[in-house]
């Protein structure tokens, strides 16, 4: 248990650190708004990637990655050890081994891990795009750029959860579509004695993460509206109903899906390469697992399903 929670941390931070500055160009887009003469500041993602070089250095890429870092550790331990829970407490419901689990309980389960995972994923987020967005503003003379620290004191316990409905709208919906798809991608491509390669992996991940990113796209859009610091003449959000309604009406349904190309690009290979990772790590460790007689062997780790044996 403490091995798949180091494994599963170890693979977030991987994952975070190589898809960062996508992440940055994607919560920036999604914030965009026209001004009064109807034009936006970036006219698409590589236009906002080069603006952000220019004006904030490479650093400006990197900003809000501290707490993202700090945050992704447990994120990621609780999502495995939920759904890792959640699959043996169906599977012995309904007698079956964890690797002939019904889809559908499959589906449950990664909803379940997805709905735990706010209580670390929200905080996490909420910092992050407060800090990408605040480095596109303009500061008064004397002004500083907000800390990690900064934005935590001055939101406290309840402003860290502001937004954590629309977090719960996008993480369940992903989870539910990303980890069962993924698991059948991978048995599709695994040989005759049930092992996957690591360009299957891959490329599992890839198409899982694309399809299932797309599809909770304007819920991303919704939570980032709501939780970006608001700025004098920002319209206020009474809730999620009342988010979509302002976007639909002022800016085109279209506006729901901003920065799906980013994201896609996010999530897909960051869940891809922390799925490598992961594996990588279970199939070092494997032995000594195995070796110790463990009844719940890396091999049927459920958020892999790697191995039909």
């Amino acid at each position: 248990f403490v091995q798949k929670l180091g494994a599963g941390a170890i693979a977030g931070i991987t994952g975070v650190l190589i898809v960062y500055p996508l992440d940055m160009v994607k919560t920036r887009l999604q914030n965009q708004k026209a001004d009064a003469a109807g034009k936006l500041q970036y006219r698409g993602g590589l236009d906002c990637f080069r603006q952000v070089i220019a004006k904030e250095g490479v650093r400006g890429l990197y900003r809000g990655i501290v707490p993202n870092l700090i945050g992704i550790t447990p994120e990621k331990a609780i999502k495995l050890a939920v759904n890792d829970f959640s699959r043996e407490y169906w599977a012995e419901r309904t007698k079956v081994s964890e690797d002939k689990l019904a889809i559908q309980y499959g589906m449950l389960s990664g909803a379940t891990a997805g709905f735990c995972q706010v209580i670390a994923t929200n905080p996490m987020e909420i910092v992050k795009i407060q800090m990408q967005v605040a480095g596109a503003q303009k500061l008064a003379p004397g002004e500083q750029r907000p800390t990690a620290m900064g934005i935590v004191r001055n939101l406290g316990l309840r402003g860290l959860y502001r937004g954590t409905p629309a977090t719960l709208m996008r993480d369940v919906p992903f989870s539910i579509l990303f980890f069962p798809l993924n698991s059948f991608l991978k048995l599709q491509g695994a040989d005759e004695d049930g092992k996957t390669s690591f360009s299957v992996i891959l490329g599992a991940g890839l198409v899982a993460g694309v399809v299932a990113a797309s599809a909770v796209t304007p819920a991303d859009v919704i939570k980032t509206r709501l939780q970006v610091a608001r700025k004098p003449g920002d319209p206020v959000y009474r809730g999620i109903a009342d988010c979509f309604q302002h976007i639909v009406k002022n800016e085109g349904p279209a506006a729901l899906f901003k920065g799906v190309v980013p994201r896609s690009l996010i999530v897909a290979p960051m869940f891809a390469i922390a799925l490598a990772v992961y594996e990588l790590q279970q199939r070092i460790l494997a032995p000594a697992v195995v070796e110790l007689g463990s009844t719940h062997t890396t091999t049927n780790a459920p958020v892999m399903m790697l191995d039909r044996k």
